[in-house]
């Protein structure tokens, strides 16, 4: 097991996100946003200085945070998004290592669910073929899209798409946020869950408050427990939500504090997961 962050909650520049990943003396980095714009948004130029800023710094990618399939991008969007985004991913993914890249599912857009079901199925088998083709992996993310619904959803999406090159990273946050029972959940896809992201937090008031990992509803401890018991070697990465909330428009308004508390956070789930061992 390793530790791993999406870092543009610490900051928005490479250096501040590298810097944060130095200080918690992890080896690893999730990369979502580089001075606000997506990794694979990046021109040449710009992801040749975050690739070299990286080995400069000994840091592997353990995931690109794509926009694939997400919140953003309703099933009325062209697929081609989406293909045109993974297409430029891949070959930036085998510059550094990266194996992973994270897939929604598309927001219905007042489709009818079997028709919404359809086209999200067939969606992610072009995508799958393409990851296949690249030597990655796409990894479902438990949030908005019809596979995001349930466990029920999330299984049928794997056994429909029906490609290795599929599987899931579990957000524990998430079906707290979205009104779900985050252990049921879990407990019915841990079998392929291959990444994990860490969030924790609880609703008030029909909104999302978000904590500390272990201080919210999201079962993080019995999740970490799980996954130790289970012997599991891969990443947990941490999207705090503290100070900056990309996917609802929320930018951290004092850039300090946005990178205390990313440190902070990355600091009391390494504490969380020395305690459970």
């Amino acid at each position: 097991m390793f530790f791993s962050g999406i870092a543009d909650e610490a900051g928005d520049d490479i250096e501040t996100q590298v810097k944060a990943q130095q200080e918690l003396g992890w080896k690893h980095i999730e990369l979502r946003n580089i001075s606000g714009v997506g990794v694979a948004d990046l021109c040449d130029r710009a992801f040749d200085q975050v690739a070299e800023r990286l080995g400069d710094a000994g840091l592997g990618v353990s995931c690109f945070a794509s926009q694939l399939c997400n919140w953003g991008r309703p099933v009325s969007k062209h697929p081609d998004i989406d293909r045109h985004e993974l297409a430029r991913a891949v070959p930036r993914m085998q510059r550094v290592g990266c194996r992973f890249i994270r897939t929604m599912s598309y927001p219905n857009a007042g489709w009818p669910e079997e028709e919404w079901k359809q086209e999200v199925v067939a969606r992610l088998r072009v995508l799958a073929r393409m990851a296949e083709d690249g030597g990655v992996m796409l990894v479902h993310e438990n949030c908005d899209g019809w596979g995001g619904q349930g466990p029920e959803s999330t299984l049928a999406l794997l056994e429909e798409v029906g490609s290795p090159a599929l599987k899931l990273v579990w957000d524990t946050g998430n079906p707290v946020a979205h009104g779900q029972d985050p252990w049921q959940y879990y407990s019915a896809v841990r079998a392929d869950v291959v990444y994990v992201h860490v969030k924790d937090g609880v609703r008030e008031d029909g909104a999302m408050r978000y904590t500390y990992p272990g201080d919210g509803d999201g079962r993080v401890r019995e999740v970490l427990a799980d996954l130790l018991d289970g012997g599991y070697t891969g990443g947990l990465s941490i999207e705090p939500h503290l100070a900056a909330v990309v996917h609802e428009g929320k930018a951290a308004s004092q850039a300090e504090s946005a990178y205390e508390r990313y440190v902070e956070y990355g600091r009391r789930l390494m504490d969380l997961v020395e305690e459970l061992k």
